[in-house]
């Protein structure tokens, strides 16, 4: 696995949901048609647990977290670009997603939690916030984000 064919595998599920709204429809769908034990989330889970291995992905670290965008936000790509981060029972900084954000969590840890949510697809729509967090052990997560729009927010202490 490099990062063009990581690219390809992407674009897979990017050109089925191009056009979807990100909402709970499409979370919904995510998890039925490509959710844990399916084909195309062993393809991904595998290919970023390769890609942290060879140090293409998550290949830089702040505050514990280890984190990287892989691919910019390209026609490749449908228009997302694509973070991944690797976070042990940690949270990450506030930020809002202008276009909405898609995420793919996939424990490392039986049982890791982001979000509070288990292994599967959790979608944020545009304008939404949080404070990423990753409790119950260690986790991958993939951030598909349309345009790449991501604001990183400071939160009162």
């Amino acid at each position: 696995m490099d990062v063009p064919a990581f690219q390809a595998l992407i674009s897979r599920i990017t050109d089925e949901i191009a056009l979807i709204p990100l909402d709970s429809a499409l979370e919904s769908y995510l998890n039925a048609q490509h959710g844990p034990g399916s084909h195309l989330y062993e393809l991904i889970f595998e290919a970023c647990k390769a890609g942290v291995r060879d140090g293409w992905l998550c290949n830089r670290e702040s505050d514990g977290i280890r984190f990287g965008r892989v691919l910019k936000a390209t026609d490749a790509t449908h228009g997302f670009s694509v973070d991944v981060v690797e976070m042990e029972d940690i949270a990450g900084p506030h930020h809002v997603h202008p276009n909405g954000e898609i995420d793919l969590i996939m424990p490392l840890t039986p049982g890791a939690c982001f979000d509070s949510r288990p292994a599967g697809w959790c979608v944020y729509e545009a304008g939404s916030a949080h404070r990423p967090t990753v409790t119950q052990g260690r986790a991958l997560v993939l951030y598909l984000l349309p345009q790449g729009a991501i604001t990183f927010t400071q939160l009162a202490a």
